[in-house]
């Protein structure tokens, strides 16, 4: 089932509260700080969360920019390009997750690493990839004064700076290179990256959707360990949107009756009543996604109504329960004696999801 559709703008409420740790610019250091914290200089505060890697399927970036969304100025540290060494993995930023992160409002920090150790199971392998803390530090400050809109602000660096960026890591891995020992791929790799971005958007932004295109393929043939799906329907869903971008992602399970179709994003766990709380997040920004999706179709079946679905498993749910039924929450949760932590996140989660209009599902799976 080949799913496509279409997003105007972004309307969504946020009730999770997160509690996120405040520091001041002047002492902050991007790589002792948490996923996503509070930045504040002498006039101005910014919301910000940091990627481990450019590649959005590592390290659940999306839970980290999950909880920044509420604040009206944000942004997310990203590094251009991840290179472990010739041993390990190497990841370039895509076009769709500059266009994603535009669509929520969330300007971008383009970054660069300049300091790694060796990890010591491989010959040619780094870890502990560290950013260039004054680098963030300046960038936090001029977005801290910036007043026009994310995507502006996301065009800009890439028109003005970006080349300058992929230089500033070519040379971190330099260095990285002459303390460690560790060799990496070829620079050849990063200057064609740079020259693509930089030269000619258009073709980048092709290439980038051809990439991203393959990895939905394998994605729908995959089943990860944390979603342990009832069944393997998974399908492929395109989303455009007003600034041009375009978007591929894969629905974990659909179902279409009369017209009504269930997008249905599922998190697992094997040894808690619910998932993660990086886990639902992660599935969260998903539902901002689709519960904001309009002139929804299937291929060769037309047009169809969206109704997104957020289903959280585990063996300790015995009866479905779904957000649009707090007095069984209310049962369920008093019978597994939970944490009052616990019962405010999920009553927040399933006030969330009636406010946006999607669902919250509960439901066993062992």
């Amino acid at each position: 089932m080949e799913i496509t559709g279409a997003i105007q703008g972004i309307q969504y409420q946020v009730m999770i509260i997160q509690k996120m740790r405040t520091s001041k610019l002047n002492t902050f250091d991007i790589n002792d700080a948490p996923s996503s914290c509070i930045v504040q200089d002498d006039v101005n505060e910014i919301a910000i969360s940091k990627w481990v890697s450019p590649k959005r399927t590592r390290s659940y970036p999306y839970a980290r920019v999950y909880d920044t969304i509420k604040k009206n100025k944000r942004a997310t540290v990203i590094p251009v390009i991840k290179d472990e060494g010739i041993d390990g993995d190497r990841d370039f930023l895509q076009w769709d997750t500059i266009s994603l992160m535009s669509l929520l409002e969330v300007p971008i920090i383009f970054s660069y690493y300049d300091s790694a150790i060796k990890n010591t199971s491989y010959e040619n392998k780094v870890t502990n990839l560290k950013f260039n803390q004054d680098w963030v530090k300046i960038k936090i400050y001029e977005l801290s004064n910036y007043q026009s809109s994310a995507l502006h602000w996301n065009l800009k660096e890439i028109r003005e700076i970006f080349s300058q960026v992929v230089d500033l890591q070519i040379q971190g891995y330099t260095k990285i290179n002459a303390e460690t020992g560790v060799e990496f791929h070829s620079e050849a790799g990063f200057k064609r990256f740079q020259k693509n971005l930089t030269n000619n958007l258009e073709d980048f932004m092709k290439s980038s959707r051809e990439r991203a295109k393959q990895a939905q393929s394998s994605e729908i043939a995959t089943v990860h360990i944390g979603e342990r799906l009832d069944s393997l329907t998974k399908s492929a869903i395109t989303i455009t949107n007003y600034l041009g971008g375009k978007y591929f992602f894969t629905v974990d399970e659909v179902s279409l009756e009369n017209k009504n179709l269930k997008l249905i994003e599922s998190k697992h766990t094997k040894s808690s009543l619910i998932p993660s709380k990086g886990d639902i997040k992660d599935g969260l920004l998903k539902m901002i996604l689709y519960s904001n999706l309009s002139s929804v179709s299937i291929l060769e079946q037309g047009e169809v109504q969206a109704k997104p679905i957020l289903r959280l498993t585990s063996p300790y749910i015995k009866e479905t329960i779904d957000s649009n039924h707090q007095d069984r929450l209310d049962d369920w949760l008093k019978i597994h004696e939970a944490k009052k932590s616990m019962k405010t996140f999920i009553t927040e989660l399933f006030n969330e999801a009636r406010i946006n209009n999607f669902l919250i599902e509960l439901k066993y799976q062992d």
